[in-house]
This record gives C-alpha cells, structure tokens and sequence, in this order.
C-alpha cells in the first residue's frame, strides 16, 4: 500500500574482559526499520523478508507498526502513533514527505520498499559508506537489573550530536487478521518494537549510561537494543552506531 502523504566496525562490541556475571550485547553492522501494517495487503512479503534478514545476527532488523491504515477497515493490534511519528520524522528529514507501507529505513538514512531485497541490500551497502555511520564504539553489559552503555569518542567524520536509545521489541508476533485486506491472514512479525525510551544524549565525547532492565521488557517484549542516532526525534538521521541485547 503506498504513497500516504504526511505533513570502525567496532560497533556494539562489548569488551570480553567484563565482570563474572555479566552479560554482554553483540554488535551490529546493519539497522532496518520495517514500517508495517496488518491493514496493508502489500506488507506480508516484506514482513516474510524482514523475519529471514533477522536471523542474521549482524542484522538489527526491527518491526515497527504503523496505525494510518486503521481506518480501512482493521485496527493493527501492535501499532501506535509513536511509530507512525517516527515514520514521519524520517519523511521530514529526507525531505520527501512521504510515507507508505511496507517503507523500510536502512541504517537511518535511506528508504526503500520493503519487500524490495535487493534494493535493501543495495541500501546496506551504500549506507556504509557514509560518513559516521555505525562507526562509534558501543559496549552494552547486562548486569544486576541494570543496562550499562558506554559510547566511546567520536570519529573525525562522527556527528557529534546523537540521542542514545533503548528499544524493546518482541521476538515474533503471530496475528490472525479477521478484516480489512488481510482479512483471514495469519501474519507473524519479527522483532515487534514494544517500546523506544532515550537514555540520554551523547556529544562527541565518551559517556556512560545506565538503564533498568525492567525498560526493556515493556509491553511483553523479550528482547533489546540500543542505539546511537544523529539527529533529534523529528529529524533523525545517521544510526552511529548500535547494539543487540543479550
């Protein structure tokens, strides 16, 4: 369903010597962003698509629902405004103003049709290349309820204004559609975003930040990442870089 219109390879690598006890994040050399919708007949491929890119676990692949489709007819049971706000902001930021579903946001900075595999993998390899991108330091350590992040410094061609993010996402959803133009579909989504909290606010500098554990369980999630984004939520831009909990 398309065009609605809308106003170091160091990444995420925690250190092998961590305390006994801990739990450490693996690294990621790739961020998706699925905008979806169970009210989208041309969402279930992509959907299918984003489940095989999650296996990979150099991929942070995420699910996010959208809610604009609602009113023809079913109501998705996973999406919420805050996503279609995200989507939104990506659209401003681009400058095109667009957004349609299944849209999916490589790495922060380019869209493409998320059904579209090689155009995806074509995304991944151009992103990058550009400047900044997944090129900070991230170690994330799990341990006694709390998330510790540490972001280190900023490369020569880092932006130097980024939020520090904790998504909570669900591993799979299974949905059994009942209206609208799934209607009768049994849809599964891999790693459903339940929730995006920021942690804090990084400039350049290394900075090290703290999150309960119990953040990254809201909402039946089972699973986290942690990301590191240029850009502001209106105005997000480059993923610098990025983290899959443990």
């Amino acid at each position: 369903m398309f065009a609605m219109r809308a106003g170091a390879i160091i990444i995420g690598v925690a250190t092998s010597l961590a305390t006994p006890g801990a739990a450490n994040a693996e690294g990621v050399r790739n961020v998706l962003e699925l905008f979806t919708s169970q009210g989208c007949s041309s969402c279930p491929p992509a959907d299918r698509i984003l489940g095989e890119l999650a296996r990979d676990p150099s991929t942070l692949a995420l699910s996010f629902p959208v809610d604009y489709w609602d009113y023809i007819g079913w109501k998705d049971t996973l999406a919420t405004p805050t996503y279609t706000a995200r989507q939104k902001a990506y659209a401003s930021a681009s400058g095109k103003g667009q957004v349609y579903t299944p849209q999916l946001i490589v790495n922060g900075l380019a869209d493409v049709v998320g059904s579209d595999l090689g155009a995806i993998e074509q995304a991944e390899r151009t992103t990058v290349k550009q400047s900044g991108v997944l090129s900070v330091p991230l170690s994330v350590v799990e341990q006694g309820g709390k998330i510790n992040i540490s972001v280190g410094a900023a490369n020569a061609a880092s932006p130097r204004t980024a939020g520090v993010y904790l998504l909570a996402f669900a591993s799979s959803r299974t949905v059994v559609v009942q209206r609208g133009e799934n209607a009768g579909s049994t849809l599964t989504y891999a790693n459903v975003v339940r929730a995006m909290t920021k942690i804090g606010d990084w400039n350049g500098v290394p900075v090290n930040l703290e999150a309960d554990l119990a953040q990254a369980r809201l909402d039946g999630a089972d699973s986290y990442a942690v990301i590191v984004q240029a850009g502001a939520r209106a105005q997000p831009s480059a993923i610098l870089a990025a983290a899959r909990g443990p």
